[in-house]
């Protein structure tokens, strides 16, 4: 059974920005507080799977700091034990920062492991619901990196294992070695997708097939204030009139619309956007809508670190 297709609520948050350079979490004690509580009131209203990494943090010598606002939001929130048990925790690993915040990547075994090891301290947990891989490595091979997903699942610190910005066919590569939902293995894929981001859908079809959750990065993005004038924008906008719901619903229903084994990921800052992305759940595009939208979007091209992260050949 795949733990993030099996949520009561389809839906899931990441809060990269609260760890964020500028975020007024990491200065002002009243602003975590309130975060925190923030957090707290996402898991009251029953939500279960929340998204974080070892990388959202102010800096490279403080790794972690998203995972521990989690832990502690989780370690202060008034749920039982056995709901505190339930929750479906996915962090990710495989980017590295270092002094003078220089960014790379490793896929070895001995890294991999050592950087889950520190997430499970990390998140206060002695195994990680979802370990996922953040980026390929550029230094080795992908089956090199694939070993180093398979030194993880073996050192029991993951119950499962996800990886993130693949492409269909590494997704499947990845799914022959490590195994399903049903071992332990593979069980969800984090790639960008949005109406301004519409590469990938192949990677949909893989995740049908296999019984992977897809989770979407950056889902949102097309349907921001700020990017208004853009194909996505006015296209979201006009559906969004015409139903009178917001552009945020729209973009919900699209995502969703796409496969049922999507799992949105909205960012979360506020009470507001937690009830708003909730609403979101309940919104559905009409078949004529979809294809207005579809006929409508324009895609950018391939995220630069996609073809930068390239593995090595073979």
């Amino acid at each position: 059974m795949n733990p993030l297709l099996n949520l009561k609520k389809h839906i899931g948050f990441g809060f990269m920005n609260a760890s964020w350079p500028g975020s007024a979490v990491l200065i002002d004690d009243h602003a975590k507080a309130k975060f925190i509580e923030v957090l707290q009131y996402a898991l009251d209203q029953g939500i279960t799977f929340f998204d974080t990494a070892d990388i959202y943090a102010p800096s490279w010598d403080a790794m972690g700091h998203n995972e521990k606002l989690l832990a502690e939001a989780v370690a202060g929130w008034a749920g039982t034990l056995e709901q505190k048990r339930q929750l479906v925790i996915a962090t990710k690993g495989g980017i590295t920062r270092s002094e003078g915040e220089v960014w790379g990547r490793n896929a070895s075994p001995a890294y991999l492991v050592s950087v889950a090891e520190q997430s499970a301290k990390n998140l206060n947990l002695d195994v990680i619901p979802v370990w996922q891989h953040h980026r390929l490595d550029p230094t080795r091979t992908f089956s090199q990196a694939l070993q180093g997903l398979l030194a993880v699942k073996n050192s029991g610190l993951a119950k499962n294992i996800g990886v993130s910005n693949y492409n269909a066919n590494q997704v499947r590569a990845a799914f022959d070695l490590l195994g399903g939902p049903e071992d332990g293995g593979l069980v969800s894929v984090q790639n960008q997708l949005n109406p301004a981001y519409i590469h990938d859908l192949d990677v949909l079809d893989v995740c049908e097939e296999l019984g992977l959750a897809f989770l979407p990065w950056s889902p949102m993005k097309g349907a921001r204030q700020t990017e208004a004038g853009t194909p996505s924008y006015e296209a979201l906008g006009k559906l969004a009139t015409q139903r009178g719901v917001s552009r945020f619903e729209v973009t919900s229903g699209w995502l969703r619309g796409l496969t049922p084994n999507l799992v949105i990921m909205p960012g979360v800052t506020r009470k507001e956007s937690i009830d708003n992305s909730l609403k979101g759940l309940e919104f559905v595009l009409s078949y004529e809508e979809r294809n207005f939208l579809d006929a409508s979007l324009v895609s950018e091209p391939v995220h630069h670190e996609i073809i930068d992260d390239s593995p090595l050949a073979e």
